[in-house]
């Protein structure tokens, strides 16, 4: 079976004999049987199946050179000439259903190494390559009744033991080594006549965890991805450096490629980096619905479930949380509405690359979306709202150093300096706006819907919180002194405030 499905990695970890044959006598312990009764007619007869040691051979040797049938067969010869060969029969099966309870037993710590599985898999198969032999070469000591029904035992507690065990584990290897672990002890009870369909079902249902713990790990993944982008521009020196980035993500800018070096990228490292690890997951997926019986069509529609799985929800709590952190700021929070309107125009290029390795059509009626698109403008959305938000922030900071003399006589010459300083501070900040995409020169205006968005945001929160300052139940009465100082404030506000997107 390890030939046929080619799985070299699974069988290969285990320690070889000689030549890398197992011994006969290896083969036979691994079911580890132990059996205590006695036989109906002799004390002495403890139905203990005798190992011979014998030389290597070039192919791995079958049930009937790896473990010595002679008692059995003399036993069964003894009661059937004195007329007791049901009698036999009888101890025989009872004794060997004892002996199956024993192997379908799987140990407390099976989950914590694959090896663990592994013997427990070599205990089941042996147990039915041995009674497949007699089935074939008694004549009747068990037939394929008896079989058919040890397997059915054997088919529930093996399923019921896996589901348990298997939910244990958290590292996405493990259950993928499982699950070709799995596969080849399926395909080798196949290959004596066991019907092993429901052992496929039950790989479909650790596909779910094997996802599951796929999200786990990149969520840790791209948590780091994020946490180390320094949220700037790549700067690029060469050409080399260039096709390398371009490499990894899919960009074309006709006026960045006629730009001279050094130039910039209008996105920082991790969209790339999220983009590969994107890609890097698919692939992981991908392992796991390999040797199942799938077709293209669900194979396909797996990976896109997982993959949607993992932008709407792991990527997305991902960017979310930056977004949220108290320390993240105005320019961050602009480079990051950048980067995801570059991860969202990547997401055609995803659908493809899934297409291409499932040669699977995405107008196919069944074919299933990737929701990606949601996710980067849902990501979008918050980083606006956010810049919203620090703004109206930052504006009532400044409002707080107001220290307006509503008794004043004569009003000042000049607009109040907490204000002046807040003009300059917004002038400044917007500065930071020429750096979003836009529908013009980005470069000499404040384009695009955020940039404006987030103009008319202040302007309308520092009108109403300078409203607010003039309402205030402290201000009992004022002077027209204050007035007109306060007169000053606000045409200033509107000297400075823009006509159209830009201060």
């Amino acid at each position: 079976a390890q030939q046929q499905r080619n799985l070299d990695n699974i069988v290969s970890q285990q320690p070889r004999i000689s030549g890398g044959k197992k011994s006969k006598k290896e083969f036979s312990a691994s079911s580890e049987l132990e059996v205590k009764n006695t036989s109906p007619m002799s004390e002495q007869d403890s139905g203990i199946l005798d190992v011979e040691d014998e030389d290597e051979e070039e192919e791995v040797p079958g049930a009937q050179d790896l473990v010595d049938f002679s008692p059995v067969y003399r036993c069964l010869h003894i009661y059937s000439v004195l007329g007791a060969r049901e009698t036999f029969e009888s101890y025989y099966r009872k004794q060997r259903r004892k002996q199956a309870r024993l192997v379908l037993q799987p140990p407390s710590n099976m989950h914590e190494t694959l090896d663990g599985y592994r013997k427990y898999f070599n205990q089941i198969v042996g147990f039915f390559v041995v009674e497949d032999h007699i089935l074939h070469t008694t004549q009747g000591l068990v037939d394929r009744a008896y079989i058919d029904e040890l397997w059915e035992m054997a088919l529930s507690k093996t399923i019921a033991a896996l589901r348990t065990h298997s939910s244990y584990c958290s590292d996405p290897s493990l259950v993928l080594d499982l699950k070709n672990l799995i596969v080849l002890f399926a395909d080798t009870l196949q290959g004596y006549g066991f019907p092993v369909n429901q052992l496929f079902d039950m790989l479909l249902e650790i596909q779910e965890q094997y996802s599951e713990t796929l999200l786990k790990k990149w969520a840790g993944v791209f948590r780091t991805i994020l946490d180390s982008d320094n949220y700037s521009p790549i700067p690029v020196s060469s050409e080399d450096v260039y096709r390398k980035i371009v490499g990894q993500f899919p960009f074309q800018d006709a006026e960045l490629e006629k730009q001279p070096f050094p130039k910039k990228f209008p996105f920082s490292e991790f969209v790339p980096k999220v983009y590969g690890q994107i890609k890097e997951f698919i692939y992981a997926c991908l392992k796991f619905s390999e040797d199942l019986h799938l077709s293209s069509t669900e194979v396909d529609d797996m990976i896109r479930k997982s993959t949607n799985l993992l932008l709407t929800r792991t990527l997305s709590n991902c960017l979310q949380n930056v977004i949220k952190r108290r320390n993240v700021g105005l320019t961050e929070l602009v480079q990051i509405i950048i980067n995801t309107t570059h991860l969202e125009k990547s997401c055609k290029f995803l659908e493809e690359f899934i297409t291409n390795i499932t040669n699977v059509l995405p107008e196919a009626v069944h074919t299933t979306k990737l929701y990606g698109t949601t996710t980067f403008k849902d990501a979008r959305h918050a980083a606006e709202e956010e810049i919203y938000t620090n703004l109206n922030q930052k504006i009532d900071q400044f409002l707080q150093l107001a220290d307006y003399d509503w008794m004043a006589l004569e009003p000042g010459s000049r607009a109040s300096d907490y204000l002046v300083d807040l003009i300059g501070f917004l002038r400044s900040t917007f500065a930071v706006f020429t750096h979003l995409p836009g529908q013009a020169d980005v470069h000499s205006t404040m384009s695009g819907k955020v940039a404006q968005t987030a103009c008319m945001s202040a302007c309308k929160h520092l009108s109403t919180s300078l409203l607010q300052l003039l309402l205030e139940a402290e201000v009992r009465q004022l002077t027209l002194g204050a007035l007109h100082q306060f007169n000053l404030d606000v045409e200033e506000c509107e000297r400075k405030s823009p006509n159209h997107p830009g201060p």
